[in-house]
């Protein structure tokens, strides 16, 4: 291996399932951002979304 390759090996069947756990939440929360994102700046949501920006400073009387 060189050495920019042994740098980024990783040991697979030595992660513990902490490491699993934290793998799969990272994952899980990349992807939900990253759709989170793609709806807010798309074009075609920004009237809606312009609709609901003083949503949270609304009385409800």
């Amino acid at each position: 291996m060189s050495k920019i390759e042994s740098y980024f090996h990783t040991d697979w069947a030595a992660l513990t399932s902490q490491d699993w756990v934290g793998l799969l939440l990272t994952v899980a929360v990349f992807i939900a951002m990253a759709i989170t994102f793609f709806y807010a700046l798309r074009p075609k949501n920004a009237k809606t979304l312009e609709e609901q920006r003083m949503l949270p400073l609304r009385d409800d009387e």
